[in-house]
């Protein structure tokens, strides 16, 4: 049996440069001369979202500096902004976004809210505002395709529209469009200055593309170019975390974070999984013990971190117990954050991630409490269901299994779903997990048949 996604080869993908330097080129003739750039060519602040107020301005261009770099508390500072300024469509622009791009279910009101100020502003509010308050009311509706094209169509007219552009790139990511990832942003970022705000977090992001289409030394020169922008810029730090595990340097790896560990380990929305690819170095080492001693210190802190915390918890705890480690207490006491967890309006992605928390601990009944409130699944129309929704019955099924020791079970159902491992809803490295757990459940259940 092959393996169920195996890692992409790397290729070359190279960098317009000379393209760059015209488009350098031409934005400082624009400058010298006095005159704006093309309205195609404007990013999205004051002018662009029909914001005058400066307080509002100056307010709102720092959480959108701090959302596209994953610092701070971008989503509190928003709706700060918005109490004191609550007809500042900028504001409301980077609500949608920020709500959209973190797909957070549990600010609905508040993105419906958003959606409606925007539409009562009328005229006040910019062609290009509007667009984003439809965009994000697909979303609304959970048509997270239509959105996304939604959000494509805004970035394929204005390459400088920083906020369309982080969300149809986190949309690329959670559908499993791996190769808009990479050229999504490709296409945009001829149009950036890397003098203009936000470049160093779009250059990120199209770095984070190439790691995820194998392009791995190109991936790893840019994120490092982006942090001699931008120091400490989490974003780039996570693409070299990718690279580094993708190619099997953990040593490096290891050395990096810690180098690092002041721009990433508190204050921005990567310190958690930073820390989990922390403790996936320790692994490619064999070193459990500098690995659970991570999970500990900086994976089950937090008394209740959000959904992506508690899946980077679980993926771990996974991976140690395919190797039969014994863990303790810290199975059980997972599982009772994600029992108290909102899973209602969940992603497949988590509803996996919570099941292997409530396999493990044999609670049986709340993962199949879980499984019941998936939509139903026809695997025979795969192509027309997102990937990430096809797999999370057969996957939550094989996990279950697994923990009953149903080895071939586990097998039969990971591989009706073989074809889209790849694509979970989340890296090749989370994605890695059903390889992982796949090939662990073929070797027990070959030792199985021959103690029989």
């Amino acid at each position: 049996m092959t393996e169920l996604a195996a890692r992409p080869i790397e290729r070359r993908i190279e960098f317009d440069i000379a393209r760059e330097q015209l488009l350098k080129q031409h934005s400082r003739l624009h400058r010298a001369a006095g005159r704006k750039l093309p309205a195609t060519h404007r990013p999205l602040r004051d002018g662009a979202c029909g914001e005058s107020d400066s307080d509002a301005t100056r307010r709102c261009t720092d959480a959108l500096h701090h959302l596209l770099a994953y610092r701070g508390r971008p989503a509190a500072e928003i709706d700060a902004i918005i109490a004191d300024h609550p007809h500042s469509v900028f504001a409301h622009c980077l609500r949608l976004a920020v709500i959209v791009r973190d797909d957070n279910r549990a600010a609905q009101a508040a993105l419906a809210a958003s959606i409606a100020a925007i539409k009562t502003t009328g005229s006040g509010a910019s062609k290009r505002a509007r667009r984003h308050a439809a965009a994000a009311r697909l979303w609304l509706t959970r048509e997270s395709a239509r959105a996304l094209e939604a959000y494509g169509a805004i970035v394929a007219e204005q390459p400088l529209d920083s906020l369309a552009l982080a969300v149809a790139h986190a949309l690329d990511f959670r559908l499993g469009n791996r190769r808009m990832l990479r050229d999504r942003i490709a296409g945009a970022i001829r149009s950036w200055d890397s003098a203009m705000p936000g470049y160093a977090a779009i250059l990120a992001m199209y770095a984070f593309g190439l790691e995820e289409n194998g392009a791995y030394r190109h991936a790893e020169r840019l994120a490092r170019r982006a942090l001699t922008i931008e120091p400490g810029l989490s974003p780039a730090i996570h693409v070299l975390a990718h690279v580094m595990e993708m190619q099997g340097r953990p040593r490096e790896g290891l050395d990096f974070l810690a180098a690092n560990e002041a721009a990433w380990a508190e204050g921005n929305g990567f310190s958690i999984h930073l820390a989990w690819h922390r403790a996936l170095f320790h692994l490619q080492l064999n070193d459990v013990a500098a690995a659970l001693a991570v999970y500990d210190a900086q994976i089950a802190g937090p008394s209740s971190p959000n959904l992506a915390a508690l899946a980077d918890a679980s993926a771990l705890l996974w991976r140690l117990q395919l190797r039969n480690i014994d863990l303790g207490a810290r199975w059980h006491q997972l599982a009772e954050r994600w029992e108290n967890a909102r899973l209602t309006q969940a992603r497949p992605f988590f509803i996996v991630h919570a099941v292997m928390a409530f396999a493990a601990t044999g609670r049986t009944e709340a993962a199949t409490r879980l499984l019941a409130a998936l939509p139903p699944v026809d695997l025979s129309e795969a192509a027309r269901i997102l990937p990430e929704h096809a797999l999370a019955p057969p996957v939550c099924e094989a996990l279950l299994a697994f923990a009953a020791d149903d080895y071939a079970a586990c097998i039969a159902n990971l591989e009706r779903v073989r074809h889209i491992a790849n694509r979970c809803g989340g890296s090749l490295a989370q994605c890695e997990l059903l390889q992982l757990t796949f090939a662990e459940a073929t070797q027990r259940a070959r030792k199985a048949r021959l103690a029989a």
